[in-house]
């Protein structure tokens, strides 16, 4: 069995028993035979069909895992696949450009998008409905309330105390993220923004 560190919010359905996962960039399937979450500590063992050794454990570590999802039944109103915010302008309330979105990454159960590009340099843009107004990725479009946000200092690169980040790699042949195995932080699937105000228009998952 390998041990998973799991982002996913669906792990009961994403691991259940003869459900299918990709290592990255790679067709062969991996069909999960038994899971359970881990008694002790964070994350999921799996045991694979197709992995039969500890020889072949050991070549899933620090891999990436990749399953597909049907996004038109998955996705709930209002959320988001994280890949999917990738790009995103912000804009504030008067339309002034405020960046880009360039990562996003999770404190407990908040969700944070890093903006760049803008004239107040890089900063952590909390997902939350008191600050974003507009949330509607599929048409590249963020609208925050910026007065609440403390944007009016130096540019700033890499600010101080930021809590580390996960940085999930994004997959390029249309299945999305990944599970790491023994221990690795790595995304299941891309992880979903939820709780932005929904648009008239329903925002989008991925894989």
């Amino acid at each position: 069995m390998v041990r998973v560190e799991v982002l996913t919010d669906r792990p009961e359905a994403r691991f259940a028993a003869g459900q299918i996962l990709h290592r990255e960039s790679a067709a062969a399937p991996l069909t999960i035979v038994e899971a359970a979450p881990v008694e002790d500590g964070p994350g999921w063992r799996l045991q694979f069909r197709e992995v039969t050794s500890r020889t072949g454990a050991e070549r899933l570590r620090d891999a990436y895992l990749e399953t597909e999802v049907d996004r038109s039944s998955d996705l709930e109103p209002g959320a988001a696949y994280w890949h999917e915010v990738i790009g995103t302008e912000v804009r504030g309330l008067d339309g002034s450009v405020l960046g880009t979105v360039a990562d996003v990454y999770r404190v407990g159960e908040a969700e944070v998008v890093v903006v760049s590009g803008g004239p107040a340099g890089e900063f952590d843009l909390p997902v939350v409905k008191d600050i974003v107004r507009t949330f509607a990725p599929d048409r590249g479009e963020i609208v925050v309330d910026e007065s609440i946000l403390d944007l009016a200092g130096p540019p700033v690169d890499d600010p101080v105390g930021r809590p580390p980040r996960k940085r999930p790699r994004w997959s390029r042949h249309g299945k999305g993220g990944a599970a790491g195995s023994s221990g690795a932080a790595r995304p299941s699937e891309p992880p979903e923004l939820r709780g932005a105000p929904a648009t008239s228009e329903p925002p989008v998952e991925d894989a």
